[in-house]
């Protein structure tokens, strides 16, 4: 991975888990906790794409795993959020951006229903039963519920800012700037200097259309000279 990129994912994942572990699990919600960890490697999957997706993925389930109160099989979440990263991230189109808000709320849904059911099944292979308890279709709902309450807040700035260290700032239009300079990536930026090279391109024809005529009157002067001493030399 690169170096901007292990920059940025270490404190999203940091920040989202510590958030995740004081606040949002001390809410005594009902059902499954909102997963702000999970919609935070979904959001940096994909800009970064499977390969990048998979090893965040997997780095932050194997730090919640070793956060406490840890009380399951460490591996266990990183299994599941590595499988997460990977899904996500194949999802990136080959221009790199997406174009509407469609596909990544498909994505956040696909993730909660994926990853709560991964870790269920995971658990019942190592003799978790907690999700049998509880009720696996309660999970399903509150999980994808809360993650769809919590993804317009959490999955545009994480690409945003995803995007700011894959060099693509964004557009006027929500969009990332084919060329990725830093000037014309913005719209309103790239309007005014194209009304300015347009005038000064009007202004430098109009001069040589000036010049042109000069020099084509001096050229007609001239000739018309030449010809008045032909003349008169044959005259004499």
């Amino acid at each position: 991975m690169r170096i901007n990129r292990i920059l940025l994912s270490a404190p999203l994942v940091v920040v989202a888990l510590v958030i995740q572990v004081t606040i949002l699990a001390r809410l005594q919600l009902p059902g499954a906790v909102p997963d702000l960890l999970l919609l935070v490697v979904v959001g940096l999957a994909l800009v970064y794409g499977h390969v990048g997706g998979a090893l965040i993925g997997f780095f932050a389930g194997l730090l919640a795993d070793l956060a406490p109160p840890s009380d399951h099989a460490i591996g266990r979440y990183a299994l599941v959020l590595c499988v997460i990263g990977y899904a996500a991230g194949l999802t990136k189109p080959e221009s790199g951006r997406h174009r509407s808000a469609t596909l990544p709320l498909i994505v956040v849904i696909g993730a909660a229903i994926v990853s709560t059911l991964m870790y269920a099944g995971v658990g019942a292979l190592v003799g978790d039963t907690a999700a049998r308890h509880v009720g696996i279709v309660g999970l399903l709902l509150s999980a994808t519920l809360y993650d769809l309450l919590l993804a317009p807040f959490v999955v545009p700035l994480v690409m945003a800012a995803a995007r700011r260290t894959e060099g693509e700032p964004l557009t006027g239009d929500g969009t990332s700037s084919p060329s990725g300079s830093g000037i014309a990536g913005y719209g309103w930026l790239t309007t005014g200097t194209g009304l300015k090279a347009s005038r000064g391109a009007m202004k430098s024809v109009r001069a040589g259309a000036r010049i042109g005529s000069q020099r084509g009157g001096l050229l007609g002067k001239s000739a018309r000279d030449k010809v008045g001493r032909i003349k008169g030399v044959k005259r004499l």
